[in-house]
């Protein structure tokens, strides 16, 4: 009789409808805001270099160690953390999260000393890691079904973007202001987030103790570990050309159009996560076998045409427009295969992904320094490949064929 009545109202109230059908946009740009300063507050220093290394009074490779300490705290603190908070409600656990940034950026503006600078970016990579395994899933609960895979869309534009102007931004900031002054702007980002997640968010309430899985199961979970699989191979890929896109470029006569790659990179990464947004809760694993694909393709046209400027360039649209909605993808992905351990399982997610981003790093001077940066699309290629074989052979768990909801 209730779900008579409940459908009844229903058909008898379609504003009701077509409100249950649209994304609460301003609460889930609170979140696409807090990836934003997360990763921000990770590359940034990386243009500041010189002036961190003076007003610390030590070389640029050590001032360097800002970033390093800071992706090791995310690392380290994304699984621990998210798994001891799960019975913790949700609006207050990220609101520590992001007063962590607050509180930590605050004290690298103030120091002077090196060691309790090293310190406090550790800690704030802790609290940039908790933030990344709680926002999936916290987005996910404040959407019907059928629109989850759109709202990680929308959190998820605030990657690209940091990823693509966070160093240049953070430069020009210090062109502006000292570099203390740039980790203040952080702060004051940090601490507007707050009050807008305090004013806008809904809460959302914990785990229950018997819904709280092992975390040896969740990762036993069918199609969670082909996810995590998929994640390490595609960022590995990325990673490996993004961290050495200066000297690969070079090959090409473009050594001193970096800037224009990144930007054209980071457009059309943008335009990968709309077009992903559109169809992830439809056909997620069709759109992730025709992404990889394409990604494959790019690395192809890369390693043919290296030496071409039309080619690097197309092979770059390629490139982004495919992996712009990686991230939307592989959350969506997990967190369905993972069901009531999804928390955690986007965790595992978080430090695979760093895994993966200082593997990038790692793989890439190798082979830079061993084969030279041509080598680089061919191992992309690889990589892209066997992504894709374990895209396909998860059919049954991890990528299913088909809508996410069924009608």
């Amino acid at each position: 009789m209730t779900s008579a009545g409940s459908t009844e109202a229903t058909v008898l109230n379609p504003d009701r409808v077509r409100a249950e059908e649209r994304l609460p946009v301003w609460r889930l740009l609170a979140f696409t805001t807090a990836g934003f300063l997360a990763i921000m507050t990770e590359t940034m220093p990386a243009g500041l270099l010189p002036q961190i290394g003076d007003g610390l009074n030590v070389s640029e490779a050590l001032a360097g160690q800002l970033v390093t300490l800071y992706a090791i705290g995310s690392t380290v603190a994304a699984i621990p953390v998210i798994a001891a908070t799960r019975s913790m409600r949700r609006r207050p656990l990220l609101l520590y999260a992001v007063g962590g940034l607050f509180v930590f950026n605050t004290v690298t503006a103030l120091s002077d000393s090196y060691p309790l600078t090293l310190v406090a970016r550790f800690v704030a990579g802790m609290a940039s890691g908790v933030i990344w395994g709680l926002l999936a899933g916290y987005a996910r609960r404040l959407v019907p079904a059928a629109l989850q895979g759109r709202a990680l869309a929308v959190v998820g534009v605030g990657q690209p973007i940091a990823l693509t102007f966070g160093v240049p931004l953070g430069t020009w900031l210090g062109s502006l202001f000292d570099w203390r002054g740039v980790f203040w702007i952080m702060s004051a980002v940090a601490l507007a987030l707050m009050v807008w997640v305090r004013a806008l968010v809904p809460d959302q309430p914990g785990q229950q103790a018997e819904q709280r899985l092992p975390i040896r199961a969740i990762f036993t979970t069918p199609g969670v570990r082909p996810v995590l699989a998929v994640v390490f191979f595609w960022i590995l890929a990325h990673n490996i050309l993004y961290t050495y896109i200066a000297p690969f470029l070079d090959k090409a006569g473009l050594g001193g159009r970096v800037d224009l790659a990144l930007l054209v990179f980071g457009a059309s990464a943008i335009v990968g996560i709309w077009a992903t947004g559109l169809l992830v809760d439809r056909r997620l694993r069709a759109v992730t076998l025709v992404s990889l694909a394409v990604f494959a393709a790019a690395a192809l046209v890369l390693g043919i045409g290296h030496s071409s400027q039309v080619a690097v360039f197309l092979g770059i649209v390629a490139w982004g427009l495919t992996f712009g909605g990686a991230p939307t993808l592989l959350q969506t992905a997990i967190a369905d295969a993972a069901g009531e351990g999804a928390d955690v399982a986007q965790s595992m997610l978080v430090t695979i992904f760093n895994l993966a981003v200082a593997g990038g790093g790692l793989v890439g001077g190798v082979l830079l320094g061993a084969a030279g940066a041509t080598s680089f699309p061919w191992v992309l290629l690889a990589l892209a490949l066997i992504a894709l074989v374990v895209v396909q052979t998860a059919r049954r768990h991890g990528f299913t064929p088909g809508g996410r909801v069924t009608s």
